[in-house]
Formats: structure tokens, C-alpha cells, sequence
């Protein structure tokens, strides 16, 4: 429950920043999302005792759609750190692009902390690959902290190079080095001022696999882990949905503070869950695969050589065998696939295994394959125990050892990546349960090669066990979370379906969108399944739509970048110079140019696709007319998506209506949120598909789009 002391601290902070903001108007439905936040976080469960299983339904987690206008950020910053701060927590706030968590970071926190009073510290999170790791620095330059300064001869350990260095790769090692140990670098790649070359960066960065841990030497300068230090002594971490689901993935409080001991505000949620089917998804090449293990033997040699492990190591030697022999029966299988054929349209070749069941005969090779996959992965997990002991023991061969726990963990990170195929491979759901996508790709480029991929096709039980029923509070947080008037899409691909408290709040937006806004939906004679008509009409409706003499912005909006271009090509000459199309030149140099010939009261046309749906900020005269093309619809043609597409139907239900529509409302809503960004603006919302009125999914899709005056 909520208590006086929170109530009055949230109202006091609150109305600091009306008294230090001028012009700030306390808005009810930011009011309203605050005491949502506070509510649901007071809700958060506390263990009277370190055996004490909680068992979560969602009491402590809220669901808030907040249109563009409500203050979202400002809201979940406020109300979720003085929670956070009270009920001894962390709050971590996570974004799904870098776009925002920039804002965050340099905009949005600056300012709550500023304008409130509130005192509250806050550090942004990364991930391991994104820091130096000195050890790997030294040990590449034969250079240790102590003597980097104002070396003048760098000498490379040729050892830990698989190739001759070149001298500009040297001359910016030793920049790197001079520079973290005058500590003028602080070992984040990003605060680099010039650009890394990724196979450089990549051999002076570390993983968990071959990160020596409190074992080396250079651990208290380590960058990561001074950084994951920071993170435990801040109120607020900012990271992202990749690095929150590659966290929980791992367990939880890897990367990030413990679930249990955090509250979480998850924006931009409408991406959470296909990022996290992605997270969980595993694939891996075969050629490399065989290659890796051809050469197991000899970094298994070495560790039995210098760890007395010969035992386990023939071992491991083993289970490589036996995964090489599977792997042989492998190639001869899909070389003999016809699904893996090659194809006229030159497109790699694709076998899906229908609704994730295992071909008639291959289920002895799957089993045996996964049982080798995971027998190598935990003796592999065993020597590099006996290095780390080893190393521990004995400091007289420490560089030795440094360098077996580098080529163990790399070992290790192919087996986990094979290992987490063939487990996904063999897994057989519940009959209740979604299946497992599974398929394999050929690609024939210098040589041929196949891939194994597999995949969940929903992330909702992953999300439920391993995040919402540990986390000590959730708020989720977008513009759209609704689908067609309801938050059941959003409920059943997160998971929070299954957890019946879970709260959800439909703020009202700020915008009077009759006033502010029409919507034109013309009749239009051809329909966009005719897609050579339906490019024909749209280039033929433009410059009625379009009235160059006005110095304004339209935002034109595509769902193919095919019909983009032929609509494009199409277009008077007089158009065409006004244009500035997606994929042309960088996003940020096309809205630059855009704006600048706004304000120069020239007309201005965007052609974008999905990217410029979503995110785009165009307010005032730079966009006052969207143009949709046609309806946002996804078809299930990746194996993902169609794995779940036969599912719905083999339970008796409607993909195309109970997945396929409520996404393109999603998506529909989004696009035509692009028109009105604040109180002031108005505009024309114009829709070039008949469906929106003549098909009885078009008039759900229409009642969910906000109330413009329709014209």
C-alpha cells in the first residue's frame, strides 16, 4: 500500500517542477500514470524470509498506454524513483532503441532531477563487448600497465594474432594503450572519438567465457567492471530491451541488478516481445561448426597437458567425435534434401519443419546429435574449471594459463552456440504450448553451407517465469499498446496473460483530435491486392493530394519498397524534385534536408516504410499531411511466423484475425500518430486502401484510430 510519505513525496517533487518549469501545465492524465506507477509498486511483494516463495500475479505490474503528449518518461522517472528509493530497489528503464535511451540519459533525467529536486544518481548500461579489456590489450602488445606509458617500440605478441598486424592496427593499439593508462580513455568504445575497426575492437574486447574474472591481474582496472560497480550504486539504470532480455537469459543479475530487487520501466513495450523471441532464438552454421571441432583436439591437449585433466579431456575429445559423425550424417541428409534444392529464383533455399515436429526418420540423429552437443559443452564447462583452479594454484605459469582460458572460452562460446540449437531442436512443447520453429537454410555463395536454426515462436513463457514473476514491479509503457480497443495482444505475447493482476490503464490523449485533424479515406475502385492498379492509382492520386505551392511537409507512407520506388519513378517531373525517399541517403541527412526546405516555406515530400511509421517526430508545418499507401499487413512468410500461423489455425482459431489484424492496427495507429505531435498542430491523415471501409476488419481498424473529423 501506498504511504503518506511516498503520496506526499511524489506531490512535493511533482510540484516543484511546475514552480521551476514556466509555461508547464500539469496534465490529468500524467497525474494519472504517476499514481498508476506508485500504486502498482506499492503492491510489490517483500520476503519475510530468504526461503519464502513469492508467488507473483501481477500485482505489482501496470500496463500504460500514454499517447504522444502525456509526458510518458517524465511520469515513470519520477513516480519510479522515489518507489524505487523508498522500497530499497533499483529502478532499470529500458528502451528499444538507442534513440531514447539517449534522450534519457542526456534529456529526460538531467531534467526530472533538475526541475524536481528529487536526488537520484543514474548510470546507463552496456554490454560486455562494448569495453576494453586491458589484460587482452597488454597481452596482444606484450605491454603491461605499469610500462605503457610513452613506449616507443611496440612489439606485437604474434602469438594471439592469426594474421601479421597491420601497422595502422598497431599505431591504434597503441593509442588505445597510451590513452587508458594515462587514463585520458575510459575503456567504453563509444567515448572513442574516432571509429574502431570491428575486428580490431573485437580483439581487445573480452566475453564472459575468456574473462578471467577476480583471477586477473588487471581486474581492478577492468572497464566492464568497474562499470557493473557503478551500477550497483545508482538509483536509476538505463539499458536496453537486448540487454535486459540477454540478462535474464543468463539467469538475471548478470549484466543488470537482480529482478527480485528491482523495479522495471519497460518503454516502447510494443517491441519487448519479437525482441525477445529473437533473444531466445539460436542458429549455427555447419561447415563452421565442423570446422570448430576438427581443431577441438588440440586445445583440449593443451589444457590436459598443463591441468592434469587428460581424463576429461579425452572425454571431450569424445563427444566432438560423436558430434562430427552426427554432423556427417547431417550433410548427407540435407544434400539429399529436395526442400534444400537449389531455386530458379536464386533465393537460399528453406526447409521448415511443418509446426516444428521432427521429419519422419531423423529422430534418433536429432537425439543423438543434441545428447553429443551437450555432453561436449559440459566437459568443456569442466576444463575450464581445471584452468581456473589451475591458474589460481600456480602464478609461475599465469601467462600460460592466460592463454588456454582464451582459447577455452572461445571453444566453449561455438559448443553453447551449438548446444542451444540442438536443444531447441529436440524440445517438444506441451500439447497446450506454441511449437518450436525449426528449420535450415542453404547458402551457396563462394561455397555451399548450411545453417540450423530454431526458435521459439512466442516469448509469453519466457517472459512470465524468468522476468514477471521475479521482478519486483513492472511498468510497460508505449504511445500504442492497444490492438483494435484492447490490450489482449499486448497481454498474451508478453506473458502477462497468465498473471491476473496485472493492471491496465488507457490514458486519455492531450490532443483534440476532432479539431485538430481530418481523415480522408477516398473511394478508391482498385484494391491493393491488384498491386500493379493499386501502384498505378497512388501515383495517379499524389498530385491531388499534394499541393506544391505550399511550403509544407508530407510524410507518404509504404508498407513494399517496391511500390515506394515504382511510385516514385512515376511521379511529374515537378514532384520528383520535391522528393526525398527512404534508403537514398542516411535517415538523419534526408529529415535535415526536409526541414530545411520546410523552413524555407518550399514543399517537402518524405517517401518512407515501417521505420518512418514509428518514432518520427514532425511537428508543426513539417509534416501536415501522412499519406498511407495501403494497411500495414505482416504475412506469416518467415518460418517463425508461419510455425505460429499453423498453430492458431490447428487449435481452430484465425491467424489472419487474431494475429495478423490486431499487429497492422498496431502499426496503422502508429503511422497515423505521426501527424499530430503536439497541442498546436494540425493536419490531413489520407488512406489509399478501400479495405479500411469495405472489408469488416477495415471498420475495427478504423474505430481504433483516434477521432479526427472525417472528411
Amino acid at each position: 500500500m501506498l504511504t503518506d510519505l511516498e503520496k506526499n513525496a511524489i506531490s512535493d517533487h511533482y510540484k516543484n517542477i511546475a514552480r521551476n518549469l514556466p509555461n508547464f501545465r500539469p496534465r490529468a492524465a500524467q497525474r494519472k500514470m504517476l499514481a498508476e506507477i506508485a500504486n502498482a509498486f506499492s503492491r510489490t511483494q517483500i520476503r519475510t524470509s530468504e526461503d519464502e516463495i513469492i508467488e507473483r500475479q501481477g500485482e505489482s505490474i501496470v500496463v500504460v498506454e500514454g499517447p504522444t503528449g502525456v509526458g510518458k518518461s517524465l511520469a515513470y522517472l519520477l513516480a519510479g524513483g522515489i518507489m524505487a528509493q523508498t522500497r530499497d530497489k533499483k529502478l532499470i528503464v529500458s528502451s528499444a532503441t538507442i534513440a531514447l535511451q539517449e534522450q534519457l540519459v542526456h534529456r529526460d533525467l538531467p531534467f526530472v532531477i533538475e526541475k524536481s529536486g528529487l536526488q537520484m544518481s543514474f548510470a546507463l548500461a552496456k554490454g560486455r563487448g562494448r569495453y576494453l579489456c586491458p589484460k587482452r590489450l597488454y597481452d596482444l602488445t606484450q605491454t603491461h600497465a605499469q610500462t605503457a606509458l610513452g613506449f616507443e617500440e611496440l612489439q606485437p605478441n604474434t602469438t594471439l594474432w592469426d594474421k601479421k598486424p597491420k601497422q595502422e592496427e598497431l599505431d591504434t593499439l597503441r593509442e588505445l594503450a597510451d590513452a587508458f593508462t594515462e587514463r585520458r580513455f575510459n575503456g567504453d568504445r563509444d567515448t572513442w572519438p574516432e571509429n574502431i575497426d570491428d575486428g580490431l575492437w573485437h580483439r581487445v574486447t573480452n566475453d564472459r567465457h575468456g574473462c578471467l574474472k577476480q583471477a586477473c591481474p588487471n581486474r581492478p582496472e577492468c572497464p566492464f567492471f568497474l562499470a557493473r560497480e557503478v551500477l550497483e550504486q545508482v538509483d536509476v539504470v538505463v539499458a536496453n530491451h537486448d540487454l535486459l532480455l540477454a540478462d535474464i537469459s543468463m539467469g538475471g543479475g548478470v549484466i543488470l541488478p537482480d529482478p527480485e530487487r528491482s523495479f522495471y520501466c519497460i518503454d516502447e513495450a510494443h517491441h519487448l516481445s519479437k525482441k525477445a523471441v529473437n533473444q531466445f532464438a539460436a542458429e549455427h552454421s555447419l561447415s563452421q561448426a565442423q570446422s570448430f571441432l576438427e581443431k577441438l583436439p588440440v586445445t583440449t591437449s593443451k589444457i590436459a597437458a598443463h591441468c592434469d585433466k587428460a581424463e576429461v579431456a579425452n572425454l571431450a575429445d569424445e563427444a566432438a567425435t560423436a558430434l562430427l559423425e552426427a554432423f556427417g550424417d547431417w550433410m548427407y541428409q540435407v544434400q539429399q534434401a529436395d526442400e534444400l534444392a537449389p531455386t530458379s529464383s536464386g533465393a537460399d533455399p528453406l526447409w521448415l519443419w511443418e509446426r516444428g515436429q521432427i521429419p519422419e526418420g531423423l529422430d534418433t540423429l536429432v537425439e543423438n546429435t543434441a545428447i553429443s552437443a551437450r555432453m561436449l559443452l559440459k566437459h568443456l564447462y569442466n576444463l575450464n574449471d581445471a584452468i581456473s583452479l589451475a591458474r589460481r594454484q600456480n602464478d609461475d605459469n599465469a601467462t600460460l594459463l592466460d592463454g588456454l582460458n582464451l582459447e577455452a572460452g572461445l571453444a566453449i562460446a561455438h559448443a553453447e552456440k551449438i548446444n542451444a540449437v540442438w536443444d531447441l531442436m529436440v524440445t517438444v512443447p506441451r500439447e497446450t504450448e506454441p511449437p518450436l520453429a525449426k528449420w535450415m537454410v542453404a547458402k551457396r555463395q563462394s561455397s555451399i553451407d548450411f545453417l540450423f536454426c530454431a526458435s521459439p515462436v512466442s516469448s509469453a513463457s519466457m517472459l512470465n517465469n524468468q522476468l514477471w514473476r521475479r521482478a519486483a514491479g513492472a511498468v510497460l509503457t508505449s504511445a500504442t499498446l492497444q490492438s483494435l480497443g484492447s490490450f489482449d495482444l499486448l497481454l498474451r505475447q508478453t506473458g502477462l496473460q497468465w498473471l491476473p493482476e496485472t493492471t491496465t490503464v488507457a490514458l486519455e490523449s492531450p490532443f483534440d483530435f476532432p479539431q485538430q485533424g481530418e481523415l480522408y479515406l477516398p473511394f478508391l475502385p482498385v484494391s491493393p491486392k491488384d498491386s500493379n492498379g493499386h501502384t498505378l492509382m497512388i501515383a495517379e492520386w499524389l498530385p491531388k493530394l499534394i499541393d506544391l505551392r505550399q511550403g509544407v511537409g508530407t510524410l507518404v507512407l509504404f508498407s513494399s519498397r517496391k511500390q515506394m520506388q515504382e511510385v516514385a519513378m512515376r511521379l511529374p517531373d515537378a514532384y520528383q524534385e520535391m522528393l526525398l525517399i527512404q534508403g537514398d541517403k542516411p535517415k538523419a541527412i534526408l529529415l535535415e534536408q526536409h526541414l530545411a526546405a520546410v523552413n524555407q516555406n518550399r514543399a517537402s515530400i518524405l517517401f518512407g516504410l515501417d521505420s518512418f511509421a514509428e518514432g518520427l517526430d514532425l511537428p508543426g508545418f513539417a509534416c501536415v499531411h501522412v499519406i498511407i499507401a495501403k494497411l500495414p499487413f505482416s504475412m506469416p512468410d518467415n518460418p517463425i511466423d508461419k510455425t505460429l500461423s499453423d498453430w492458431v489455425s490447428d487449435q481452430g482459431g484465425n491467424p489472419f484475425m487474431e494475429i495478423t489484424v490486431p499487429e497492422a492496427s498496431i502499426k496503422l495507429i502508429q503511422a497515423v500518430g505521426r501527424l499530430i505531435r503536439t497541442e498546436t498542430d494540425t493536419g490531413r491523415v489520407t488512406i489509399l486502401d478501400n479495405r479500411l471501409t469495405t472489408a469488416h476488419y477495415g471498420k475495427k481498424m478504423l474505430a481504433a484510430l483516434p477521432p479526427f473529423k472525417r472528411i
